[in-house]
């Protein structure tokens, strides 16, 4: 898959779930305005009933009429033919029916006559009993403050079921806020409206409304975040999976480009000496033929080793491999393994060092395995250094092993670079070195075998200044 058509991708993926997200949240805010609009309407419905409910206790009269009339004459008419006249009413009333009628009709009169001594004569436990009842009803189980607010004082007079004014004659004491506004609330009822206007009005406030509302749709939010995250994440996810394998297969196609000119070369030597020996002038001679012979088995034997480690590295991966555990002297693999990368190293007028300074160097493992590791990291170390190569090899203990550290003054690595060396097939950068050959299996197979002796290998490096490859062995294992 080209460039071109994985960003494609990329943007559309990307612009579906800007756009799924974007009209996700659109329907969560239209759910909250909807049920912000529904509980404003229950809150208002509540509130008239408990006004139309205090109304009722205003205008009752068939219990406390009659008791009512006579002590409070005085007060509502002043002249003294008003009271003859009421009085007469009173005595014309036939029965008891009729005095209460009429007692009701009064108290009717004296809240339209003298509103704001109804709105004093609020029963707070009944306000309090009224808005109780009158939420359940509603299923409102939310918290909330309430005050009944004068205009004759510009004051609240009951704040959350206490006085904390004084209105009129009553003197009742404060046990509440004075200063209360309920400023933020939008809810609120005028009480007892007159022609002439309202006395006051009562008013809720919710100090946790957004957060009742918002629970309402928690569900259906926390749902939309996980399906969207969990999208988001296989959409991650299937990039990354994209861009490995578009980097597998970059990886594998170099892999096979080497290993074509890794073969060609030996393949066009044995075509040569193959027809030369053939060649009548050269069949004759039996040195000759001898001598191209043998270039002929060492080209083969060339490609054998080729095709060996691609055999080997399909072994490893499969797990089909067996490992020869023994007892192995490092200092002697690493002096071996030094002595075949040293004729190299002296002929480009480099370096190479030893400073074996480990006093345990017994380690249990399988000889050829390990020195292959050896060798793998020096060919390295040598190829990859465009002056006089200069490698430095050392030992020191630990308590439970031995670390072996290869350093070389080559091309270096990135950090990038760094994390995918151990990978099959993954070869670093040359920059101006163009004569460096191979497949890409040398580190994956020390990676591999040192995972197969329960060891590690780590590495150091700067891009321009050299690598340090570091190999811990312990000194037992369990491997078999």
């Amino acid at each position: 898959m080209s460039k071109k058509a994985i960003w494609l991708i990329i943007f559309l993926m990307g612009a579906s779930l800007i756009g799924v997200a974007v009209i996700q949240m659109y329907w969560i805010k239209w759910s909250v305005n909807l049920d912000e609009k529904n509980f404003d309407d229950q809150i208002v419905m509540t509130l008239n009933r408990v006004r139309d409910r205090l109304m009722d206790d205003a205008k009752q009269a068939e219990n406390d009429a009659l008791d009512f009339w006579r002590p409070n004459a005085g007060e509502l008419f002043k002249k003294e033919e008003d009271k003859s006249i009421v009085d007469d009413l009173f005595k014309d009333s036939k029965s008891n029916w009729q005095k209460q009628r009429f007692g009701y009709e009064l108290a009717t009169m004296k809240m339209i006559l003298d509103a704001n001594a109804t709105l004093e004569n609020i029963d707070r436990k009944n306000l309090e009993t009224y808005l109780e009842q009158e939420f359940k009803n509603q299923s409102i189980d939310l918290k909330y403050d309430y005050g009944v607010y004068s205009n004759e004082t510009s004051s609240f007079f009951i704040v959350n079921g206490n006085y904390v004014a004084q209105i009129g004659d009553d003197g009742r004491s404060s046990k509440g806020e004075e200063n209360l506004t309920f400023a933020p609330s939008e809810y609120q009822v005028d009480l007892f409206n007159t022609d002439s206007g309202s006395p006051g009005y009562l008013k809720v406030f919710f100090p946790q409304k957004n957060t009742w509302i918002w629970r309402s749709v928690r569900p259906i939010m926390l749902s939309s975040i996980l399906f969207t995250g969990l999208i988001i994440f296989c959409f991650v996810y299937t990039l990354y999976v994209i861009l490995r394998q578009k980097k597998v297969s970059e990886m594998k196609t170099d892999f096979i480009n080497n290993m074509t000119h890794e073969f060609k070369t030996p393949i066009a030597t044995i075509s040569l000496a193959s027809d030369s020996i053939t060649s009548p002038m050269v069949s004759g001679d039996e040195s000759k033929v001898k001598r191209f012979a043998n270039i002929i088995k060492q080209e083969n034997q060339r490609m054998l080793r080729q095709v060996e480690k691609v055999l080997q590295m399909a072994k490893i991966d499969k797990q089909e491999f067996e490992l020869k555990i023994t007892e192995v002297n490092m200092h002697e693999v690493i002096k071996r393994a030094a002595e075949n990368i040293n004729l190299r190293v002296v002929k480009r007028e480099g370096d190479l060092q030893l400073a074996l300074n480990a006093q345990k160097h017994i380690v249990q493992g399988d000889h050829t395995h390990i020195s292959n590791i050896l060798n793998n990291l020096l060919d390295n170390a040598e190829k990859y250094t465009e002056r006089p190569p200069v490698i430095l090899i050392e030992t020191k203990n630990y308590s439970s092993g031995i670390e072996v550290s290869i350093t070389d003054n080559g091309i270096g690595m990135n950090k990038d670079a760094q994390k995918h060396i151990f990978e099959k097939f993954y070869r670093v950068h040359t920059g101006n070195i163009h004569n460096v050959k191979g497949f890409g299996l040398g580190l994956s197979y020390v990676k591999a075998m040192m995972q197969a002796h329960n060891g590690q290998v780590k590495v150091k490096s700067e891009l321009g200044q050299g690598s340090t490859f570091f190999l811990y062995f312990p000194f037992k294992n369990d491997v078999t």
